[in-house]
C-alpha cells in the first residue's frame, strides 16, 4: 500500500503541471476549468483499468484529459458564462522543462494572439497543435493519445499550422 501511494504521488508530481498547461490551452485560458479537468483526469486514471502495461503512459493520460475536455464542451455546463483570470500569463509558461529562447520569444510576443487564434481552430487541429508544440508529444504519442493514424496526425498538424498562419498573418501586418 505505501509503495502504491509513493508511486501515485510521483505520477501526480511529474504530470500535474504539464497536464494543467495542456488543458489550460485546450479550454481557452479558463484556469478553474483546467484545474477541475486535471483533478478529473487523475481520478479517471486511478479508476480506469484500460492502461496496458508496456504501452506509453503519457499518451494514455493525455487521451483521458482530452476526452474529459471534449465531454465538458458537449455538456450543458458550457452554456454558463466562463471567465478567464489574471493568472493567464503564469499558466502560459507552465511546462515540465524550461522553454527554449525561441519559444520564450514567441510566447512573450504573441501569447495572447496565438491563444486567440488557437481558439478559432477546429478542435481536432487545436488538440494536435497543443500536444505537439506545447506538450512536446511525438507524432506517435499524439496518434496513440487520440487513437488516430500517424498520417492523420501529420495532416492535422499541417492543416492546423496553415490555418493558424492565416489567422495570425493579418494580426502581424497591423
Amino acid at each position: 500500500m505505501a509503495g502504491d501511494q509513493v508511486a501515485l504521488a510521483a505520477l501526480v508530481t511529474r504530470h500535474h503541471t504539464p497536464l494543467l498547461g495542456y488543458l489550460y490551452r485546450l479550454v481557452g485560458g479558463d484556469r478553474q476549468l483546467s484545474e477541475d479537468l486535471v483533478q478529473e483526469t487523475l481520478l479517471h486514471m486511478l479508476r480506469q483499468r484500460t492502461y496496458q502495461v508496456g504501452r506509453p503512459f503519457k499518451p494514455w493520460l493525455y487521451m483521458i484529459a482530452t476526452n474529459l475536455a471534449r465531454d465538458y464542451f458537449k455538456s450543458a455546463a458550457v452554456r454558463q458564462c466562463r471567465q478567464s483570470g489574471d493568472e493567464e500569463e503564469v499558466l502560459l509558461h507552465l511546462e515540465e522543462s524550461e522553454p527554449g529562447p525561441e519559444e520564450r520569444a514567441l510566447m512573450a510576443e504573441q501569447g495572447d494572439e496565438v491563444r486567440t487564434a488557437l481558439a478559432q481552430l477546429g478542435e481536432e487541429y487545436r488538440i494536435a497543435l497543443v500536444l505537439r508544440f506545447y506538450q512536446g508529444f511525438s507524432l506517435q504519442e499524439i496518434a496513440e493519445a487520440l487513437h488516430i493514424p500517424v498520417g492523420t496526425v501529420k495532416s492535422r498538424l499541417s492543416v492546423g499550422v496553415r490555418r493558424l498562419r492565416t489567422i495570425l498573418d493579418p494580426v502581424r501586418k497591423e
